[in-house]
C-alpha cells in the first residue's frame, strides 16, 4: 500500500483546514493516508511514498528550522511536493519581482531588504500613488505583521513599526480599492491541470481576506483573462509545480499577480464538491500507477 502524508503543524484549532477531505478517495484508491507535523525532527521519512507540504501554517516563525525540515525530507526515499527548489524559490516574496521581470503584472512594489524609517517617509504616497499603503514582509502567511495604512496612520506608527521590523525584510505597496470592492481571487491548479477558483471577499471594515479573519468565500467561473494569466504565470515558474493557487486582483491597469501560492495555500476543498476526488487523482496518477 502506498503511503502519503500531508505535512501539517502543531497546532491548528484556531484555522480552516480541508486537508483530510482528500483522504477518503485516496484511500478508495489504495493509499494510506496520514497527517504530521512538520516539527517532529525525529520522524523516519524513508517510509512513506510522497510527502505533500499542506497546513503548515507557522513556517514564517521558523524559517530555517522549516527549510531543515523540508531537506530531510527532500534527501529521504520519498517524493516532496511541491518540490523542494520551487518551494525555496517561493518562500521569500522577491519571487514576484522575478515574475515581473519576465512580464508578469504585479502590483506596484517598493522593496526594503532592511525596513528602515527613510522607506516609510511621506514621499513613499506620492512614489505609489496612494492614499494608502500596505506593509508586509518578504517572507509571511496568514498576514503576520500585515498592516493597511493611510498617512496619519503611518506618521502615528512608524517608529513602532520600524521597530517591528528590525533586521526585517518588508515590501510596500499601494492598497488597492478592489480588493474591498471587488475581492480577490484564487484560481487552483493540480499538476498544471486547473481545479476550480473562488473570489475571497474581506468582512465590513477590514482588508485581509482570509476565513481566520472573516472573509467571504464563493465558488467563481473565472474569466478568460483571469485563466490566461494564471497560466501564463505557471508557465514562467523556474520549476513545475504540483499544486498552485494563483492569487490575482484587479489594479487600475488591469489583471495583477497578487501571489502564487506554492508552499502551503489552502486548497479550499470545501469549495467545489470535485477538488478533492482530483487532488486524489493527480497524486495517484503520479506516483500511484
Amino acid at each position: 500500500m502506498k503511503k502519503c502524508v500531508f505535512l501539517s503543524t502543531d497546532k491548528l484549532e484556531d484555522f480552516f483546514v480541508y486537508d483530510m477531505l482528500v483522504a477518503p478517495h485516496l484511500e478508495r484508491l489504495g493509499w494510506h493516508v496520514s497527517e504530521l507535523s512538520w516539527h517532529d525532527t525525529q520522524q523516519d521519512w524513508n517510509q512513506y511514498d510522497v510527502v505533500i507540504v499542506r497546513s503548515t501554517w507557522d513556517y514564517q516563525q521558523h524559517e530555517k528550522a522549516f527549510l531543515e525540515c523540508l531537506q530531510r525530507i527532500e534527501d529521504s526515499s520519498c517524493a516532496l511536493e511541491n518540490q523542494l527548489a520551487l518551494m525555496q524559490w517561493n518562500i521569500s516574496k522577491t519571487y514576484l519581482r522575478d515574475l515581473h521581470n519576465k512580464g508578469v503584472p504585479i502590483i506596484p512594489t517598493i522593496w526594503c531588504d532592511e525596513l528602515c524609517h527613510n522607506d516609510l517617509n511621506p514621499d513613499v504616497f506620492e512614489t505609489l500613488n496612494a492614499s494608502e499603503i500596505v506593509i508586509k514582509p518578504y517572507v509571511s502567511a496568514n498576514s503576520d505583521f500585515t498592516y493597511r495604512l493611510n498617512r496619519d496612520q503611518l506618521n502615528a506608527q512608524k517608529s513602532r513599526i520600524v521597530s517591528e521590523y528590525k533586521n526585517k525584510s518588508a515590501m510596500v505597496q499601494p492598497f488597492l480599492n478592489s480588493i474591498v470592492e471587488e475581492g480577490e481571487y484564487s484560481l487552483f491548479y493540480f499538476d498544471g491541470r486547473f481545479s476550480h477558483a473562488i473570489s475571497k471577499h474581506p468582512k465590513v471594515g477590514d482588508f485581509r481576506v482570509q476565513e481566520e479573519h472573516g472573509g467571504h468565500l464563493k465558488l467563481i467561473q473565472p474569466s478568460q483573462k483571469q485563466l490566461s494569466l494564471a497560466e501564463q504565470t505557471l508557465a514562467l515558474l523556474p520549476h513545475p509545480a504540483f499544486f498552485a493557487r494563483v492569487d490575482i486582483v484587479m489594479t487600475p491597469k488591469g489583471l495583477a499577480i497578487i501571489e502564487i501560492e506554492l508552499i502551503e495555500p489552502s486548497l479550499y476543498f470545501n469549495m467545489d464538491e470535485q477538488s478533492a476526488l482530483r487532488f486524489a487523482n493527480a497524486i495517484h496518477q503520479k506516483y500511484g500507477l
